[in-house]
């Protein structure tokens, strides 16, 4: 049977040796190539007899937000400062044995959180239960990182761990196209330039996924790490917020210094419940989430409960979460508000919605 960890340790340590620079930058795709690879071979084999790796949590409401961090940050304490739940809530380790979800109600919308158990370096690869956590992010539709504020330096090793496991925080899928071909070898388009992946290391790195007749488009630049999530298409995108919690418990230029170090989005007290507010509103931002008026004809709007959809979802979207006959049954419709060119306008079921839309739907 090969040994896959004593390949990836050696790829490992020649990547982590070799300097990167316009000479090194062929190399260094392809091991970056071989490693993807040779990760993607260990994950299938020791998945092989396994079921469903993760916890099991029903998505409900309108979002889910998992609340991800090192073992005792506080997150069970902030879990229940912005939900309903009851975490237990303790001073040691690994208090959060098991998924408790949670409920956030704000601006109408009911967001589930998830507070999942504590996660350690190693987690990708097993170690403390971390790949049940991460596997449960994949479901996830936003990760608040919660840290310490005396421990800042746990930022990068979650960092690691999160993207060892394919996930991909606060980054978009690049606009990268591959179209496998009978022939011709690989042939590559670009609309931009890409001074850090030549031609000849996008060809190896295809020839090393077995790729060897291509249309290669790239219509932004890229690396070639992220040329090679392309090609493994098993990467879930998703947004994140970085929040340093216990603020309270240090000078305010430390936590100011720390906040900068790491670049947060907030400092929060969740023991003393401090810029939580700040919180919630962040959270329903990063989640894209905005509020659609309804309207039958002939009556009045219901200006006081709104509709949560996502941004950017369609009068199809919305006729698709009311009803599943909502769609077959759709005439037309007339929306009044920033998405229409005058009140009243009538309008088919592509027509995208904005925040504050009144929608008034005609079925058959």
């Amino acid at each position: 049977m090969v040994d896959y960890n004593s390949e990836i340790k050696d790829l490992e340590k020649e990547l982590s040796t070799t300097k990167y620079n316009k000479a090194t930058q062929h190399h260094v795709g392809l091991v970056k190539a071989k490693l993807a690879r040779l990760k993607e071979k260990q994950e299938t084999r020791s998945s092989k007899g396994k079921k469903g790796e993760g916890y099991s949590v029903r998505k409900t409401g309108d979002g889910t937000v998992i609340l991800l961090g090192f073992p005792s940050v506080g997150k069970s304490t902030l879990l229940n400062a912005i939900t309903d739940a009851e975490s237990e809530v303790g001073s040691y380790a690994f208090t959060t044995l098991t998924v408790i979800p949670g409920t956030l109600e704000y601006k109408h919308a009911r967001i589930q959180v998830l507070d999942v158990p504590g996660v350690v370096r190693g987690a990708a690869s097993g170690r403390g239960r971390g790949k049940e956590v991460l596997s449960c992010m994949r479901s996830a539709d936003l990760v608040v990182i919660v840290l310490d504020v005396h421990h800042p330096e746990h930022l990068a090793v979650l960092q690691k761990e999160v993207r060892d496991a394919g996930l991909r925080v606060n980054e978009n899928r690049p606009d990268v196209v591959v179209k496998r071909a009978e022939k011709d070898g690989i042939k590559i388009a670009k609309t931009v330039r890409l001074p850090d992946l030549k031609d000849d290391t996008i060809k190896a790195i295809c020839k090393e996924f077995r790729i060897n007749n291509a249309h290669v488009l790239i219509r932004e630049r890229i690396t070639a790490d992220q040329f090679i999530d392309c090609l493994e298409r098993n990467k879930e995108y998703l947004p994140g917020i970085v929040v340093v919690n216990k603020v309270d418990m240090v000078s305010r230029d430390k936590a100011r210094r720390v906040m900068k170090g790491v670049k947060a989005d907030l400092g929060i007290s969740a023991k003393d419940r401090d810029h939580i507010d700040e919180l919630k509103e962040l959270i329903f931002q990063r989640l894209r989430l905005m509020r659609v008026f309804l309207k039958e004809p002939r009556k009045a709007a219901d200006m006081e409960v709104p509709l949560i959809v996502w941004q950017g979802c369609s009068i199809k979207d919305v006729c698709d979460k009311l009803h599943r006959d909502f769609v077959t049954k759709f005439r037309f419709a007339r929306v009044w508000g920033p998405s229409a060119r005058f009140d009243g306008q009538k309008l088919m079921m592509h027509h995208r919605l904005k925040e504050g839309d009144v929608l008034e739907l005609h079925l058959s």
